[in-house]
């Protein structure tokens, strides 16, 4: 299948840091998950009220979305219907539900479980943008980088999209890592690759 797609921007939230292009743009102190999500959103300059509402895998996905997004034009200039959200993760939202567990033995709070579904992660960022354009939240031991390849060229190369924002967001525990992707049909960039994902994924950020 040709491919002429290409990534863009990519972004990392991990070990306290956040990394735009792999440059460290921030060094979280913090060592709570909580605490180092509410200083990177607070060292953003970010002003989302519902944010505070999100729990920790919707924070971490929409604030590496943030960073993703920042100064990007494309964005800008696509569309609603054009620029669409394909993650995934290996727990989906297994930390939340274990709370939630926990929560209901003292009092029934359903709504707090149909909240933490790891689909309102991508809810929470095509809200934010009006993007609405395909979204999907997927399943997996790690990152699967040949499905995302094609799952996301077959996107872009049909027209069913024009931009697509994609990538792992995984917490469980203390345990974070976001890595974001934007890939769109440019005639300059990172090619759009099972190989350049992983590489990007897998290699020690600078």
């Amino acid at each position: 299948m040709n491919n002429n797609n290409y990534i863009i921007a990519h972004c990392e939230i991990s070990k306290n840091g956040v990394y735009k292009n792999g440059q460290k743009i921030f060094d979280g102190p913090a060592e709570d998950v909580q605490d180092i999500l509410l200083t990177i959103y607070q060292h953003l300059n970010l002003n989302y009220p519902k944010f505070y509402k999100m729990d920790s895998l919707s924070k971490l996905g929409w604030l590496a979305s943030e960073v993703l997004l920042a100064g990007e034009n494309i964005i800008k200039d696509a569309r609603p219907q054009d620029v669409g959200v394909i993650l995934s993760n290996a727990n989906s939202s297994l930390d939340t539900d274990i709370k939630y567990l926990h929560t209901v033995q003292d009092f029934a709070s359903p709504a707090l479980f149909v909240y933490t579904l790891p689909n309102i992660v991508t809810g929470e960022i095509c809200i934010k943008n009006n993007f609405k354009g395909e979204s999907a939240f997927f399943i997996s031991d790690a990152l699967d980088a040949a499905f995302t390849e094609q799952y996301v060229n077959y996107l872009l190369n049909n027209n069913i999209l024009q931009v697509c924002i994609c990538g792992w967001v995984e917490i469980l525990k203390d345990n974070y890592k976001a890595v974001l992707f934007l890939v769109a049909k440019a005639t300059e960039g990172t090619l759009f690759t099972k190989e350049n994902l992983d590489n990007i994924f897998n290699r020690q950020t600078l």
